[in-house]
């Protein structure tokens, strides 16, 4: 279907107020539900395809936190959309203040490619429960995915309610000219910038989830084996292809001899002396991309890993240290399997490195000193992250998951996907038994007198 008229055809069916109950809304999350677990197979199979993630990591990583954001959602959606009573100023007497929830209309969700189901279907849970219509854009990078998503989709609601417009970068330009009410765009910060322009256009507001360089900064007093275990599930998920992976490691000059031996450990025991062998580990989405990421191995600084196989496009976990700040692997968002390991004299030193950078989407602190773990909370700005541990903060409902930055603006999840595609409306109903003439001109001493004790 042609854009424009598949436009018209979302706001025609938005403008018949179907969204607005609720009843609806719930009928559409159950539906959305049920096609994910009949299409659980297919989906899998998809993602193998485009990513090489098994059946296993497919579940963990994608279905299954989508299948636990549908429940949470449903669980909660009448008292996300329920009017709010607010206390109201003695000035407004006699009135009753509150807020409603509505709908923006039609709103775009642009997905990538790196978890092409969960970044696809957790934004738009939100948007149908805020009583959206909703066009979805897969990212053409993961082609068998944005199939399945295209046919489950399609299978579930009819175009006018949700769409799915499967193709590349002419079919995202052309969507990109047309007005839609709310655009939600996760990728790339480049892409990014150019999404936000488009939508100044019709001054349309944006949620941008973006990337960058997440650091995971290790200190003396951290536990060396337990930091290296998680440090190495979170960098090498996905073959490291993940927005919040740790991107590169800040530790203390002191633990680093320590932190290399248990990083090496830590790879065997999870992916096999051999993780090219291992039929559960990832691979790079395409040619380019592999490309890119094999070239900022350095064999100079290379200490762990480094081996490929260009005819499946997989490179083996990789650990580089010495790493300077000037080096290539420094100078972008890794988004692949190399782990640059850099030494710091001090959590003072990590502090002023982190703070001399662009705002990251995670930080992860490896620490048991309270006032180390204070000092990072406090003095750095970023979208979230963890203590002790990697990734784990955005896999639930309950708390709201975004950039702040150049790493993004807004934050869905749970409640925060509800208000992202929702405008709060402030309503006063005033009675019309009593009106308190201090308001009104003529204004004279008495009236000023009124103000003052009720305005302040």
């Amino acid at each position: 279907m042609e854009t424009k008229a598949l436009l018209r055809r979302q706001r025609s069916f938005f403008d018949s107020g179907k969204t607005l109950d609720i009843h609806y809304r719930l009928a559409a999350l159950n539906a959305l539900e049920q096609a994910v677990r009949e299409y659980e197979p297919k989906l899998s199979e998809a993602l193998f395809s485009d990513l090489g993630k098994s059946r296993a990591e497919s579940y963990m990583c994608e279905i299954g936190l989508t299948l636990s954001e549908l429940r949470y959602m449903k669980k909660h959606l009448r008292s996300f959309a329920a009017k709010r009573l607010v206390l109201t100023p003695l000035a407004q007497f006699p009135s009753q203040s509150f807020t409603v929830q509505e709908p923006y209309g039609v709103v775009l969700i642009m997905s990538p490619w790196n978890y092409p189901v969960l970044l696809t279907l957790e934004p738009l849970i939100g948007a149908l429960a805020a009583g959206n219509c909703c066009v979805v854009k897969p990212s053409a990078y993961a082609p068998k995915t944005s199939r399945v998503l295209a046919q489950m989709l399609g299978a579930v609601f009819p175009e006018e309610y949700v769409a799915v417009i499967e193709g590349g970068r002419a079919e995202n330009q052309n969507l990109l000219e047309q007005r839609f009410d709310y655009i939600f765009f996760t990728g790339g910060v480049k892409v990014g910038k150019m999404v936000m322009e488009k939508a100044s256009a019709h001054l349309t507001p944006v949620t941008l989830e973006l990337g960058g360089k997440s650091p995971c900064i290790i200190d003396h007093t951290a536990n060396i084996r337990l930091a290296a275990r998680r440090l190495v599930f979170g960098k090498f998920l996905n073959c490291g292809q993940t927005c919040v992976a740790p991107d590169y490691v800040l530790a203390e000059e002191s633990i680093k001899e320590e932190l290399l031996s248990q990083i090496q450990k830590e790879i065997e025991r999870q992916f096999g002396i051999r993780p090219l062998d291992n039929p559960s580990y990832g691979k790079m989405v395409n040619r380019k991309h592999f490309e890119r990421v094999r070239s900022l191995i350095d064999p100079e600084t290379l200490v762990l890993g480094g081996e490929y196989e260009e005819k499946t496009l997989r490179i083996a976990p990789t650990v580089l240290a010495g790493v300077r700040e000037s080096d290539a692997v420094m100078q972008e968002e890794i988004f692949g399997p190399v782990l640059p390991i850099l030494t710091v004299a001090s959590m003072g030193e990590a502090l002023t490195f982190v703070k001399a950078r662009p705002k990251p989407l995670a930080l992860y602190l490896f620490t048991r000193e309270r006032r180390t773990e204070e000092l990072f909370l406090k003095r750095v700005s970023y979208g979230g992250g963890c203590v002790n541990d990697t990734i784990i903060h955005l896999a639930t409902s309950r708390m709201g998951f975004g950039g702040v930055g150049e790493s993004g603006m807004g934050s869905y999840h749970g409640r925060k996907s509800f208000q992202t595609f929702s405008h709060e409306k402030s309503i006063v109903k005033k009675a019309g038994w009593l009106d308190l003439p201090m308001r009104y001109q003529p204004y004279d001493a008495v009236k000023e007198k009124l103000v003052r004790m009720f305005v302040k």
